[in-house]
């Protein structure tokens, strides 16, 4: 390809891959950057105008502290996929219950947003990187309002997931299920523009990402994987490099392009797991396996977990793909399912 290849006309391009192509996706897709612009630019603003950094003084569902970028975020992509008219639903970490889109554009629109508008945003106010995480579905109903069977799909049934993340350069990563494609935004010209065409996880890598303050409380599995990942032994390039950014979107990231593994497992005060399935794993997990990864909660591919509730836990190791199949062997030897006890 000579010159840039844009976002826009990336979409356009590859539209016949989609499942469904009629362009009603790919203006989804369309309106997604769009928001993740306006997003990037408050991101950016942090630190120089006042009112953008800090608590807004509530607490979302999750029992977080809310952050007022936190707010903002929700607020514009829930605005532009409802202008966008493409979206009859959305799904957000920051909402309780579902957003039923109503107005007289979305009147027909078949697809369901589950988003994470702003991942790592306790990271924020110290100017590390944070991001955003999408999944889209197809609803399954096809009169009325939209119902939870609509919301409450596998992951499997993802037509697209992507993920932007807002650091030294912006990126927006996306899969429609045929590879995965990176672009990052050209604030010389507004655009986000192809740069990481058909990216592939390494299959191995030397580095492993967790939050090992939580040490005492991980299942006997997990702590025997990260012995061995500190273990000496050339053969193997260990010991792995420890890298824990605090941002389930900048850890995966840079694993993707260089290799290594993204654990977040039970614990004693979250026995299901911390990370939501619908809006965090999922899309994670269908991006990762597009990418030549893998993801499973230690015992079970995520992309097969039954999903029963709008903000449901779980577990997630993700990343290169050996380094993810010798961690459920340590979690099935020292953790079975069946007997795993936590402290």
């Amino acid at each position: 390809m000579s010159g840039f290849v844009t976002l826009g006309q990336f979409i356009i391009e590859k539209q016949a891959e989609f499942p469904y192509a009629k362009g009603e996706l790919s203006r989804l897709l369309r309106d997604i950057g769009i928001a993740a612009k306006v997003v990037n630019r408050e991101i950016n603003k942090a630190g120089l105008v006042n009112d953008i950094l800090g608590d807004v003084g509530t607490v979302n569902v999750q029992g977080e502290m809310q952050k007022k970028l936190d707010v903002y975020a929700n607020d514009h992509f829930i605005g532009a996929l409802t202008s966008g008219g493409e979206c009859c639903m959305v799904v957000s970490e920051e909402n309780e219950e579902v957003n039923h889109i109503e107005s007289p554009v979305s009147k027909n629109a078949k697809y369901i947003v589950a988003i994470d508008p702003l991942d790592g945003s306790s990271n924020i106010d110290v100017n590390v990187a944070v991001g955003t995480i999408f999944s889209i579905y197809r609803r399954k109903s096809v009169e009325g309002r939209p119902t939870m069977e609509d919301v409450l799909q596998k992951g499997t049934e993802q037509v697209a997931a992507g993920y932007i993340v807002y650091g030294s350069s912006t990126m927006l990563v996306y899969t429609t299920g045929c590879g995965v494609n990176g672009f990052t935004l050209d604030p010389s010209i507004g655009e986000f523009c192809l740069s990481h065409p058909n990216m592939k996880i390494p299959k191995d890598g030397t580095i492993y990402s967790i939050n090992e303050g939580n040490y005492k409380c991980f299942p006997d599995g997990v702590k025997k994987y990260i012995k061995y990942c500190q273990e000496e032994d050339p053969a193997t390039h260990r010991p792995y490099t420890s890298r824990y950014i605090g941002s389930m979107i900048a850890d995966l990231h840079r694993n993707m392009i260089k290799g290594g593994i993204y654990i977040y497992p039970t614990t004693a005060h979250a026995p299901q797991g911390k990370l939501r399935l619908v809006y965090e794993c999922n899309p994670m997990a269908f991006i990762l396996e597009q990418a030549g990864g893998r993801a499973t909660n230690g015992y079970q591919r995520i992309l097969d977990m039954e999903v029963t509730e709008l903000h449901q836990r779980a577990s997630i190791f993700a990343g290169s793909e050996n380094m993810v199949l010798l961690a459920e062997e340590y979690m099935r030897q020292y953790s079975p399912l069946e007997k795993a006890v936590l402290c």
